[in-house]
This record gives C-alpha cells, sequence and structure tokens, in this order.
C-alpha cells in the first residue's frame, strides 16, 4: 500500500478498508508515514468525513497501537466515565472515589487543559506530591489498591492516538467527530473496562455547541463501545454555564473536597449522582432497550424506578457518611499527594490576589456565560493554548452567585484570584459580560439533557 493512494481515495469520498486503515495508521505511528502525508489525510477525513465502519475500524487501530490493560482478575465491575470536556467540570475527580467507595472498580486515564476547557490532570497535580504520571504497573497496583486510580495518557496506552492528537491540533483538524470519537473511545477502551458513561457537554462552554452535534458524537461514542463489547451509554448535560462554583485548578480541588464533604452546589451534584446512579445501574445490567432504535431508557417498572433511586441514595449515603471522602485520601495518599490538603485545604497553592467582580444592577442572574468565564481564567493563567503552555495552578473564578440568584446591585457576583495583573482588565470585562441580569426570575436550568445507550 503508499499513503498518497490512500489518502487520493479519502480525498475523492471513497470509503477506507479495515485493512487500510490499519495499515495507515500503524506506518505513522512507526514514522513510515510522514507528518505531512498524515495531515493530508486528516484534512480529507475532516471535509469527507469518516463513516460509522471507518471510524470503529480508526478506533480499534489506536487502541491496539499500545498496550491494552486486562483486568479480568478484578471480580468487581469496572466501569469507566469521560467527559468531553467544559468549564468547572470536576465531576471525574468526585465521582471516582465515590464509585469506588460502592464497590465500583473505575480506572481512568485523563487529560490536561486545552484551550477553554480545564484538565483533570491539572486539577490533581495541585495536590501537593499527587502523581499523575504513573507506569502501566503502577496504574494496576494503585486499583488494585483503591479501586480507583486516575492517570495522564502514557506513551504505551494508545501512542497512535497521542500522536495523532498533536497533528490535529496544529492542522485545524481538532473539530472532525469521528477523529474526536475515535480518539476518546481508543484510550478508554483501553482501559480494560466492561462498561462505560459517557459526559457529553453541550453549550456555550463545550466544544459541542448544539444538541445536534452532540447527539452525533454521542451516538457514535456509543455505538463504537458497543460494537468492542463495552456497554457504553452517554448523558448529554448542559455546559451554557459552568458547573459547581469555581473555576481553576486548585479551587477545583477545594471544591471537590467540600463535595465529598456533603457540601456541593446543586448543579454539579446532579451530574455526579447521574451519572453515578447510572454507573452503578448499567454495572448491574439493568437498562433495557425501547422500540426507538438507538435510545434507551430507563424500565417504567416502578421495581427499576425504585432500584435506580436506590442507587442515588446510596451513592448519598456514601458521601454523607464519610466513605466516599475516605477513597478520595486513599487515592491521594497512593498516587504519592499529601492526604493533609482535606482538612486543611490551605495547603493547596493559592493566588496572591482577589478582585471582587459586584452586580451593576438588581434583578436575577439569568445566565453566566461559561464560555467567557474560561476565557477569563486562561488569560489569568489557570489554562493552555498550547499543550506545553505552562500554567498557574492557583489562579481563577469563584461564583458568589448562579442562575436563578436574585441580586442587588453591589452585591459581588463572583471573585477573581489572581497573581500577575498581566490580562486582568481583560478578564474582569470578560466576568463582568458573562453575568447576564434580567428583571424577571429565569425557568430552571435543565441539566441532563438526554441519555443514549
Amino acid at each position: 500500500m503508499r499513503a498518497v493512494d490512500l489518502i487520493r481515495k479519502k480525498r475523492d469520498g471513497k470509503t477506507l478498508t479495515k485493512e487500510e486503515i490499519n495499515w495507515l495508521i500503524n506506518s505513522y505511528t512507526r514514522a513510515e508515514v510522514p507528518d505531512y502525508q498524515m495531515s493530508a489525510f486528516l484534512m480529507a477525513s475532516l471535509l469527507r468525513g469518516l463513516n460509522k465502519e471507518e471510524t470503529i475500524a480508526l478506533t480499534e487501530t489506536m487502541r491496539d497501537s499500545g498496550e491494552v490493560l486486562d483486568l479480568r482478575e478484578m471480580a468487581d465491575p469496572k466501569i469507566g466515565k469521560h467527559s468531553t470536556g467544559g468549564v468547572g467540570d470536576k465531576v471525574s475527580i468526585v465521582l471516582a472515589p465515590l464509585l469506588a467507595s460502592a464497590g465500583v472498580v473505575v480506572p481512568m486515564i485523563a487529560g490536561r487543559g486545552l484551550g477553554h476547557t480545564g484538565g483533570t490532570i491539572d486539577k490533581l497535580e495541585s495536590i501537593p506530591g499527587f502523581k499523575t504520571d504513573l507506569s502501566v504497573i503502577d496504574f494496576r497496583n494503585t486499583l488494585w489498591e483503591v479501586g480507583t486510580v486516575i492517570s495522564s495518557q502514557t506513551s504505551a496506552i494508545a501512542p497512535a492516538d497521542r500522536k495523532l492528537y498533536r497533528l490535529r491540533d496544529v492542522t485545524a483538524t481538532v473539530e472532525s467527530i469521528p477523529l474526536i470519537a475515535s480518539s476518546i473511545m481508543s484510550k478508554k477502551l483501553a482501559e480494560g473496562i466492561n462498561g462505560l458513561v459517557l459526559d457529553v457537554k453541550v453549550g456555550s462552554g463545550a466544544f459541542m455547541q448544539t444538541m445536534e452535534e452532540a447527539e452525533e458524537l454521542a451516538q457514535l461514542m456509543v455505538d463504537i463501545g458497543n460494537s468492542q463489547g463495552v456497554k457504553t451509554f452517554a448523558l448529554i448535560t448542559d455546559m451554557d454555564e459552568p458547573l459547581g462554583k469555581t473555576v481553576g485548578n486548585a479551587l477545583e480541588i477545594r471544591e471537590c473536597i467540600n463535595i465529598l464533604k456533603g457540601r456541593g452546589e446543586e448543579d454539579i451534584l446532579e451530574v455526579i449522582l447521574t451519572l453515578g446512579s447510572l454507573m452503578l445501574y448499567i454495572a448491574e445490567e439493568i437498562l433495557e432497550e425501547t422500540e426507538e432504535v438507538g435510545v434507551f431508557k430507563i424500565k417504567e417498572e416502578p421495581i427499576v424506578k425504585e432500584k435506580l433511586y436506590e442507587k442515588r441514595i446510596n451513592l448519598e449515603s456514601k458521601i454523607n457518611s464519610g466513605d466516599a471522602l475516605e477513597k478520595f485520601i486513599e487515592m491521594i495518599t497512593a498516587q504519592g499527594g499529601n492526604p493533609e490538603v482535606v482538612p486543611n485545604p490551605g495547603l493547596l497553592t493559592i493566588a496572591d490576589k482577589i478582585m471582587p467582580i459586584k452586580a451593576a444592577q438588581d434583578g436575577f442572574i439569568n445566565r453566566i456565560d461559561a464560555r467567557k468565564i474560561a476565557e477569563s481564567s486562561v488569560l489569568l493563567g489557570a489554562g493552555r493554548n498550547k499543550i506545553e503552555d505552562e500554567i498557574d495552578l492557583s489562579v481563577g473564578i469563584t461564583l458568589n452567585k448562579k442562575s436563578g440568584s436574585e441580586v442587588k446591585a453591589g452585591d459581588i457576583l463572583a471573585v477573581i484570584h489572581y497573581n500577575k495583573e498581566d490580562n486582568l482588565q481583560e478578564a474582569i470585562s470578560l466576568v463582568e459580560s458573562a453575568f447576564e441580569i434580567s428583571s424577571e426570575k429565569p425557568e430552571p436550568r435543565e441539566i441532563i439533557k438526554k441519555l443514549i445507550l
């Protein structure tokens, strides 16, 4: 085979075979196909599209380019979770120990923040000593010991995706839904899981701006997972407003500790408990298909509703009893972090200065634009525009008010935590304009949009 022939074939809108995709990706991973040819293939794929069979073949090839964890010796169900990225999205950091405290094994390979979205790995690294660059052996050992582990992607896991991701970032080919789906799923399927829940974000702070895009991505990833024997479903959740009260790495770890202590905001608790309940639900294999093809709903029988309700109560009890918090402490300790940050969050890095943002008028918070809050946090140094950029783990934004809150002129809407004056005025303007105040109280946000299985 020749790369140029496969590029031409995709350029002309033709379908590549599994063998052709396998040859091309493996040749590129071995550096036998140069970046300029793979760039041409990626652009052709973005413009001409990849069908479901091509996307599944691409996912399988990237998954198999490295080590695939075999966790079958662990008797408990192994359920993965992945979010497509959002603003203030610290759900994984709470969900992993919470589910582990309920007897589910939760292996997680997470990423760093890029652009306007934050990264789970960056947030965890704000805990003094916390190690995220675990070897496969350390990953397995921590999983055995604690029941959960959150690690960054290593060179051993899906190296083809690692190489392709960097190339997509500099060739304007990130936006392709098949390329996004195969990138996410190749890593998740390498984790050795037998069940997976996907949190697909939609709204101003998400990569998917419309429900149509979110549903297309969610359905494609669900189809990929189920094609590989991994029971997979997706929740589409709102990301038009930041989740919880904080945006910024150490600030979000503080909030995670508060959530695990039973002091979580309503919106983020809804996402955590819904995802968690369904992870327990899928672990027991009690989801059932409806007549609507491709869309699964919870069965209507009272006994099943009761079981789902029991799972939510079970998870709430794990928070209220302190079991989930203890599991979080176990995870921190096992990954080399200082567990004293839990009783004493003051050990987390703190920005030198703060700037309160006040309401200019009376009324109700109609909306808080997630994208503007995210862009402000990047200007402060909490995010990165290139994967190699250094970030400031201490800076960010605390939201004192959420949508639906009544405010008076002069009330503090948010607090900016910063160290440098660079870009401060622009960051302030973004936060001020992110808060939309109206004279009438808005309808409550619909946090959970749709369930796809």
